[in-house]
């Protein structure tokens, strides 16, 4: 660490979300400071950098996970070079937050996970914020304090405005879905054991192509039941709506939206009214997740600082929930393309000491 003991941090990759994590180490992370920054556009990295005292631009990502300035290292770059930086980052010994996906394929997660495995302490943290939220902390609390017996099925709603034109199908269940994949995982504390994708009309207003909306549906090792509706390009904002069902009672999250109100049309006329209901919706996942992701940093950071101490620099969901993930949506892939239930394929997580 630095002389003024703050964890000496590299952020790979700068642009949308590393730019925001920067920011946010910079501005609102206690214990840590931006030493070197990287990206394919070293202009972009040199304006970033400029902005902070002390930070340097390292033009080769490897480089700058060796570096001996470099304590611990954020991830942020695009998903195919994240095997080659992690695999850098576990033989320097570097702490890493790695945005999703863990890799692109689930034969290469799987040898990370291995890999870190053989180290004997965990290193990897993956980038999944929602169990960050205070929402599905509260959720997450309710079903394991038992208040509603046992949970039976969930329904959960993923909807953006727009995606980019190079978006495809299939990166909707990778992009998207993913995120529904690890609350799965998170709030029931079992493996997904089957995904069935269907292909609802398409939107008009989508982009040639491109199957959207869609609906998942997840199976989990105890029988409880997931479906999933997936709509990226609604043209209104951003929203993400989780309700579990259980035995003796239902809870809901995702109106997170400021004032919700009801009331009629006729309120204060002396008239009877149509009913009305509504408040403002996220614009984007910046503005929906952003307390989520300011926890999320700031419990890696002090995870990282005291992770000599206890041989685990991680304090979130780590390989191994990439590689599930990864998994998952392999299977999700697949049911999309073959409109059928597939199985998902995973070693047992007891077959990896460490894992």
């Amino acid at each position: 660490m630095s002389e003024s003991n703050d964890l000496r941090i590299a952020v790979l990759g700068v642009g949308m979300m590393g730019a925001d994590h920067v920011a946010r180490i910079t501005d609102r992370i206690k214990g840590a400071t931006v030493a070197v920054v990287n990206d394919y556009f070293t202009e972009k990295a040199e304006e970033i950098a400029a902005g902070i005292p002390g930070c340097r631009v390292v033009n080769d990502p490897l480089d700058a996970i060796a570096d001996p300035g470099v304590d611990a290292v954020v991830l942020a770059t695009p998903g195919p070079t994240h095997e080659k930086q992690l695999l850098a980052c576990l033989e320097h010994g570097k702490p890493v937050m790695c945005e999703k996906p863990l890799t692109t394929d689930v034969a290469t997660s799987l040898e990370i996970v291995k890999a870190e495995a053989e180290l004997g302490k965990k290193l990897i943290q993956v980038g999944f914020m929602r169990r960050f939220d205070h929402e599905y902390e509260q959720l997450k609390a309710l079903i394991d304090d038992g208040v509603f017996g046992r949970v039976l099925l969930a329904h959960c709603v993923h909807r953006n405005p727009v995606v980019p034109p190079s978006f495809d199908s299939s990166m909707i269940v990778k992009d998207s879905l993913v995120h529904e994949v690890d609350v799965t995982r998170f709030l029931f504390d079992e493996e997904i054991t089957s995904v069935h994708v269907l292909k609802p009309a398409a939107n008009p207003g989508a982009p040639e192509g491109l199957q959207d909306p869609q609906i998942a549906f997840f199976s989990t090792e105890s029988g409880r039941h997931v479906d999933v509706e997936l709509f990226v390009t609604t043209g209104v904002a951003y929203e993400v709506r989780t309700e579990i069902v259980a035995e003796k009672g239902s809870a809901f999250i995702g109106l997170d939206v400021g004032l919700v109100r009801k009331h009629s049309t006729g309120a204060g006329t002396g008239r009877s009214g149509a009913g009305m209901y509504g408040g403002e919706i996220t614009p984007s996942f910046k503005e929906r997740f952003g307390q989520a992701y300011d926890v999320e940093i700031q419990r890696w950071v002090n995870a990282v600082r005291t992770g000599a101490e206890t041989g685990n620099y991680v304090d979130g969901p780590g390989a191994w929930d990439g590689y599930a993930a990864a998994a998952v949506c392999a299977a999700g892939v697949q049911s999309l393309e073959m409109g059928e239930r597939v199985t998902v394929e995973m070693v047992d997580r007891s077959s990896i000491p460490g894992a």
